[in-house]
């Protein structure tokens, strides 16, 4: 597929990008080139390779899911600005 300066306009309009005739002239080359790499790409024989979501493994360092005692509510009121019945109150956003 070849990209000419129609195909860059009509682009730039579905993307709601103005556009001038010298940056359509000047764009159209650039993504030629990069549809051409891009077929290049598919041409590459990737069947005995497994597909990969990182280049190096990850795994997440999860902490033991343990139940605490709690009952600390006092003390965290003790940082609240302003309290109610034991919640904190913050000003009301909707009016």
């Amino acid at each position: 597929m070849s990209v000419d300066t129609a195909t860059v306009r009509k682009i730039a309009s579905l993307a709601r990008i103005a556009i001038t005739e010298e940056d359509a002239a000047r764009v159209a080359p650039e993504l030629d080139n990069i549809l051409h790499w891009i077929e290049q790409l598919g041409e590459v024989d990737t069947s005995g390779v497994e597909p990969m979501t990182a280049v190096i493994p990850n795994t997440l360092r999860l902490r033991d899911d343990v139940v605490t005692a709690g009952g600390i509510r006092d003390d965290l009121m003790k940082n609240a600005p302003q309290a109610e019945h034991g919640f904190f109150a913050v000003p009301k956003v909707i009016e």
